[in-house]
């Protein structure tokens, strides 16, 4: 039974299958880029992620461990001297699997695994200011105190000396209400004025015009009777 197993089996012998992740794992770091089936990739990956850490620690050990791995001597070389360079601020994920789709006849999933290629840029931390020591700094927060309190007294004042003219605002603003209103009578008085003494001129008109009309009318009537 394959209990507490992690490793996919992908062939009969373990011989068999140590040699096969040898030869991908050098062809991807030849290539750094190859094809292959989906479990395949898995298990390459685990591999290769080992192997460029080993690179990054970079010591007689780390290489040595790397030789026991990859039996190619130029494979480990440019390990060590090129692909660590473009991981350096890169912790992990220092490959990519990308599907292409099933294989014609047994349908297994094909991929393609890769080195990344992207290059992380390192920011540095922002550094805080420590706070100062200094004995002067250390006196600072006993004064803060009292010019809390030279403020709040200020204040109290500024709103003592503002209270007395807010008082005679509000007085003076019946008194304006008062004044306000009498004039608004006075003018609605002598608009009703104006009003009265127009209809009264108009009528006066009106009157004068007939009564003319009315002698005119008596002259040519004795006109007549005198003909």
């Amino acid at each position: 039974m394959r209990h507490r197993k992690k490793s996919r089996r992908l062939v009969g012998k373990w011989e068999h299958r140590k040699a096969l992740l040898r030869n991908l794992l050098v062809a991807l770091f030849i290539h750094e880029r190859i094809q292959t089936t989906e479990a395949k990739a898995k298990e390459l990956r685990r591999l290769a992620d080992k192997m460029i850490v080993l690179a990054k620690r970079g010591d007689l050990a780390a290489r040595r461990q790397a030789l026991s791995i990859l039996p190619d001597k130029a494979v480990v070389r440019k390990l060590f001297s090129e692909i660590k360079d473009r991981y350096a601020y890169r912790q992990s994920g220092f490959t990519r699997i990308v599907r292409i789709g099933p294989r014609r006849g047994d349908a297994a999933m094909m991929v393609i695994i890769e080195l990344v290629t992207d290059k992380l840029e390192h920011k540095p931390a922002a550094k805080k200011e420590a706070p100062a020591t200094t004995p002067e700094a250390k006196e600072k927060p006993a004064a803060e105190p009292v010019e809390e309190v030279k403020e709040t007294e200020a204040a109290e004042a500024k709103a003592a000396e503002s209270a007395p003219a807010q008082e005679e605002k509000v007085e003076e603003t019946p008194q304006a209400v008062e004044t306000a209103a009498e004039e608004a009578s006075e003018a609605k008085e002598e608009a009703i004025t104006a009003e009265s003494s127009e209809t009264t001129k108009e009528a006066e008109e009106e009157t004068s015009t007939t009564s003319q009309e009315e002698t005119k009318e008596e002259i040519k009537e004795e006109s007549e009777k005198k003909a």
